[in-house]
């Protein structure tokens, strides 16, 4: 057993990941999986806002009612109201009213605005924090202004612009906080799915025990129509499994002895005794909480832009801010320079610039996740507008990867073609690779009796090694056999290959003692899955570790498809570099233990067969469901997800872009000039529309 190292430059850093590599012959073995990493945040994206920014709900209502005297007893945009509500000291109250609520209510903007600053990148926060500031001390400007100073012009203040703004952009986030809540809300209640006890069963009697208490290594019975409490393997019983709510597929999933069950879902009419295996954050639906998580918190190359944006607009707002105070001066007098400057200023707050990527990526990881597509890397979303070429595992990806034994002959007279097996098997005997299952399973319906050998490895280039009764024993391949120079029937093994087969060879010491050949079943999916990738203009490589004339058997069935075989694990990493280096964008889907170097450095790596044993360590989107036509699935959302990304940007970005030269007064020739009361109405409008667009996404085939 070795380890290697893997790396991938991601666009945000370098990512550098441990994986074991198993060899069985130079094939793919599904050994022990990389290990978890089951370190929870105790935060997502939206909780992380509510812990540094405050409660938007609680400071909206509170603001808002404060705000009502505001509205009622200050003029909007100069505009005194019908009904004068005025009294002797209403201005003074609303002083008071306005400047509490520009520290309570603009708290939270000047906590991510210092951050902003701290940080040297002004972004979103500053540029609220320079809005209500502005509206905030001008207005005091005005109120001592129109109250101590005698002889002066009235000069009219911001107080119901202040009030306006700080209310909705409170309201703003308060919309952000609970879209990004619903966002993730399936994979709450996917969480909710389990049961509050489990029926534990300790010395042959059954009692029940609080899900929390639930460890690993326990027994548990699931009786019918009852959800299962944690994730495990079926001891005994059969029944039939409803996973719809964990893995997006509609139909039920027979379970029957040493099958996998996911906690949450749903059992059928039967009585299943499970070995617990997984519990807590161990659990499936915990990483699928997990993942989410790290994918709303993650910055994305668009959220970057978004930020650059927002960065930019800033400084925007302070040049054609001041440019407009110099203009207005000269042409008209202090109190409209003013005016107009402070227009332009608060005007320039980018909320729904903001909330343009976050929400979009967010419904897009829970939309994900519901349909069995666990997306670990959300930049995998936006590199899919590059993706040229995906380059795929065949057995187990393209293949059921279910064995089974065609042929089985001895080349040697004192050794029958049981004895061949047997030998074979006692040294598959603690494998979990499809091939040994093959054999395995051969020698159960033979009713072989066999041994466990000992001091089994796994060695690179060779396959496994193991000693039967003192004697050392070997599986390779063909390609092995002629690397080292041992004779074996060669037109024999060119037979069975074009059927189809893999074909592994048994050695005793420097002999060939015979050999087994075993047929793997192409998926039914894997067909129409080749054909639509041709259609997206995507080309398919298939990469394996079997022999070359097995896997140009499956291509010939498969379709258009390039095949490159006989690859070690290491061979497949140096595949994809290639492939990078001649400037292509690649995918790589394969089972994430032996094919981990490369998915570790592919552009976009997809973990096939997943489940809790997934190699999420590795991969950047995992499949629930060993399908292969799910990737056509992340396919499609990561093209919607990335229309909506570009058209909410054009709803946050787009606001501005008008909104600050008709602030700044470019249209007041005509009478036109945008003020800020109005202009932040816009754009709260503005921040529903990319809220909603946003939550509209879906899956589009």
């Amino acid at each position: 057993m070795k380890k290697y190292w893997g790396d991938k430059r991601m666009k945000n850093g370098e990512k550098k990941t441990s994986m074991m590599e198993m060899d069985h012959t130079t094939m793919e073995h599904h050994h022990d999986m990389s290990k978890m990493n089951h370190e929870m945040k105790d935060h997502s994206m939206g909780a992380e806002h509510m812990h540094h920014m405050g409660n938007f709900k609680r400071k909206f209502w509170i603001s808002f009612v404060v705000s009502l005297p505001i509205f009622a007893l200050s003029s909007f945009m100069g505009i005194e109201l019908p009904i004068d509500l005025s009294f002797h000291g209403s201005d003074l109250l609303v002083l008071l009213l306005g400047t509490f609520l520009f520290f309570y209510g603009g708290q939270p903007f000047y906590t991510g605005a210092w951050q902003e600053i701290k940080e040297k990148n002004p972004a979103m926060m500053t540029l609220i924090t320079l809005g209500i500031s502005v509206a905030y001390l001008y207005s005091l400007y005005a109120f001592i202004m129109n109250h101590f100073i005698s002889g002066m012009p009235h000069i009219m203040d911001f107080f119901w612009e202040l009030a306006s703004l700080i209310v909705i952009m409170l309201l703003g986030h308060w919309i952000e906080m609970n879209a990004t809540m619903n966002a993730g809300s399936a994979l709450e209640k996917m969480a909710a799915l389990l049961p509050g006890e489990a029926h534990v069963i300790e010395n042959g009697e059954m009692h029940d025990v609080m899900l929390s208490e639930l460890q690993e290594g326990q027994q548990v019975k699931v009786l019918a129509g009852e959800k299962i409490p944690a994730d495990g393997k079926v001891i005994s019983g059969a029944s039939s499994v409803n996973e719809s709510l964990v893995t997006g597929e509609s139909k039920s999933v027979s379970k029957t002895e040493n099958d996998k069950v996911i906690g949450g879902s749903l059992n059928g009419d039967g009585t299943l005794l499970v070995l617990v295996t997984g519990t807590g954050e161990n659990g499936y639906l915990a990483q699928v909480g997990k993942l989410v998580r790290q994918a709303q918190q993650d910055k994305s190359k668009a959220e970057s832009i978004a930020d650059w944006v927002s960065k930019w607009l800033f400084y925007a707002a302070l040049i054609i801010g001041f440019a407009a105070f110099l203009i207005w001066l000269n042409l008209v007098d202090m109190n409209t320079a003013l005016n107009r400057m402070v227009a332009v200023l608060v005007i320039a707050c980018p909320h729904a610039l903001g909330l343009a990527i976050p929400l979009v990526v967010s419904r897009s990881t829970s939309l994900a996740a519901t349909h069995g597509l666990l997306i670990r890397n959300r930049t995998a979303l936006e590199q899919v507008k590059q993706l040229d070429m995906i380059l795929m595992d065949k057995t187990g990806t393209l293949t059921e990867g279910v064995f089974k034994v065609n042929e089985v002959k001895s080349l040697r007279a004192n050794y029958s073609d049981e004895d061949v097996l047997s030998l074979m098997a006692q040294l598959e005997a603690n494998s979990s690779h499809p091939l040994a299952a093959g054999i395995l399973a051969e020698v159960k319906n033979r009713k072989v009796k066999i041994n466990s050998a000992t001091d089994v490895q796994t060695v690179k280039g060779v396959g496994l090694i193991g000693k039967i009764d003192d004697h050392e024993y070997r599986i390779v391949t063909a390609n092995y056999l002629k690397k080292n120079n041992i004779d074996f029937d060669e037109t024999q093994f060119t037979v069975l290959a074009q059927k189809g087969n893999s074909i592994s060879y048994l050695m005793k010491e420097d002999q060939v003692l015979g050999f087994v050949a075993q047929g793997d079943q192409i998926k039914k999916e894997s067909k129409l899955f080749i054909a639509e990738l041709h259609k997206l203009g995507i080309k398919p490589v298939m990469l394996t570790g079997d022999n070359d004339l097995a896997a140009q058997k499956v291509a010939q069935q498969l379709g258009k498809i390039k095949v490159k075989s006989e690859l070690k694990p290491e061979d497949k990493e140096k595949i994809v570099r290639q492939y990078q280096s001649e400037g292509h964008h690649v995918m790589m889907i394969g089972d994430g233990v032996n094919d981990a170097p490369s998915l570790a450095r592919a552009d976009i790596g997809v973990a096939i067969g997943a489940g809790t044993d997934v190699a999420i360590d590795t991969a950047d989107v995992i499949l629930v469901k060993s399908n292969p036509k799910d990737v056509l699935e992340f396919l499609y959302l990561a093209r919607a997800t990335n229309r909506k990304m570009i058209e909410n940007l054009w709803w946050g970005a787009g606001y501005n872009i008008v909104a600050l030269p008709l602030a700044a007064g470019i249209l007041a020739g005509i009478g036109f000039v945008l003020s800020p009361a109005i202009g932040a109405i816009v754009m709260s409008l503005s921040t529903i529309i990319v809220a909603l667009n946003a939550m509209t996404l879906k899956i589009e085939r």
